[in-house]
């Protein structure tokens, strides 16, 4: 079956080589019993990679399950996957066939892998190297006949240099990875699949379809997509729902797309030093005022690095205050018209630089204050990835060592 009838059947809208790429490795790998591994940002399509796969194998009319290994709980992974006998564990009233067992002889989809706990994958590297399982709770041995496809937007490499995920099971699934591009690597195919999602949405809702003019075609095109094509699939609705002009003009378009920088910075608030406290994924956390600490956090620390930069160099020209803390001390030396040396402005002067007048007791009270959210941000992120260090500081925007180094410093336990 050729690309272009594979992207009929399934509904693909795309002419991007990358695309065009992953899907002829799909339909190559489809006839083998091979592990296959798709690699992409959420929501590219992973799991539509998954169900071609199964679509055009042997196993076709067999069952087909997809499974959400980062939605169910870490506790009953394995009940869910392997099944479990009565009594196993609180709540087992009685026994249950696991998803490898009811889908023996068909294909099962394991999206989000890298979020699977160590144990689990340990007995999922079983069931791919001899088709064996074991119930919860139970001694007998099974066998079960399944494909294992697995999706990640995860680095899983990176995952088992930190030990978060088995390097054998690691190889053992990528025996074929597929990568899946993301919309800013396919931008070429961004008007035509917001054609499709516009037409769509204008039957659905029984209206006329919206149309683009050149400006706004541009303006989607050059956005970033971080959600990728759910994204643009939600905007499409969005337009063709609420804009009560059907001709999209660049004006119209800005309205409904969200700005860059703006969504960008609260995704990731740029982080002033390695060393400090950034604040890369703090979308994450739950409310907005943790985000504004963060961001005055970084504020305040780029001030007082500015102020020790200002002062440095004062001290080097021979003007350095007798107080830091005032703002009664020359600063640079100022030169006339002429070319003569005249006394430099005081601070409370009208000059190009101004800096904020704290007494020491407010500078001790609001670094405490800080290191108090700082403290709790750490703990949080701890908890969070239970007390996984490399995903939690991944969550904060800083590395490993950096984050060991706070853990020791605020002497917080995991």
């Amino acid at each position: 079956m050729d690309t272009q009838s594979i992207k009929n059947r399934f509904g693909i809208i795309g002419i991007s080589p990358a695309l065009n790429h992953a899907l002829n490795t799909a339909v190559q790998v489809a006839n083998t019993d091979l592990s296959v591994l798709i690699v992409g940002e959420s929501g590219v399509g992973k799991e539509v990679f998954s169900m071609i796969i199964h679509a055009l194998s042997p196993r076709k009319h067999n069952p087909f399950i997809a499974v959400n290994c980062g939605a169910i709980p870490e506790g009953t992974i394995d009940s869910e996957l392997f099944g479990h006998e009565k009594g196993s564990f609180t709540g087992a009233v009685d026994s249950r066939k696991g998803y490898f067992e009811t889908v023996n002889g068909g294909t099962i989809f394991l999206d989000e892998i890298g979020e699977m706990p160590l144990g689990t994958q340990a007995r999922l590297l079983r069931v791919l190297e001899t088709g064996e399982f074991i119930r919860v709770g139970s001694s007998k041995v099974q066998k079960t006949d399944v494909r294992v496809i697995a999706a990640t937007n995860r680095d899983l490499l990176e995952y088992t240099q930190a030990g978060d995920f088995r390097q054998d099971l690691y190889y053992r699934l990528s025996t074929v990875p597929i990568r899946v591009p993301s919309l800013r690597d396919r931008k070429e195919d961004v008007p035509l699949l917001f054609r499709k999602f516009a037409a769509d949405f204008a039957e659905r809702y029984k209206t006329q379809s919206v149309q683009l003019d050149a400006a706004a075609q541009q303006m989607l095109v050059n956005y970033y997509w971080p959600g990728n094509v759910r994204e643009l699939k939600n905007i499409a609705e969005q337009i063709s729902v609420l804009s009560t002009d059907k001709a999209i003009t660049a004006e119209v378009m800005q309205r409904f797309l969200p700005q860059r920088e703006t969504s960008r910075s609260l995704a990731v608030i740029p982080s002033s030093a390695q060393g400090g406290m950034s604040a890369g994924g703090s979308a994450d956390f739950n409310t907005e005022r943790d985000i504004l600490y963060k961001l005055f956090f970084d504020l305040k620390k780029d001030m007082n690095d500015l102020k020790q930069m200002i002062f440095d160099v004062a001290h080097h020209q021979g003007y350095t205050p007798a107080d830091p803390s005032a703002n009664n001390g020359s600063l640079m030396p100022v030169y006339n018209n002429d070319g003569e040396h005249t006394p430099a402005p005081s601070f409370n002067q009208a000059t190009p630089i101004l800096l904020e007048s704290n007494d020491h007791h407010e500078d001790v009270e609001e670094t405490l204050l800080l290191a108090d959210r700082e403290k709790e941000f750490i703990t949080k992120a701890l908890k969070k990835h239970k007390s996984r260090r490399r995903d939690a500081a991944a969550e904060l925007g800083i590395s490993e060592r950096t984050l060991y180094r706070k853990i020791k410093e605020y002497n917080i336990e995991e």
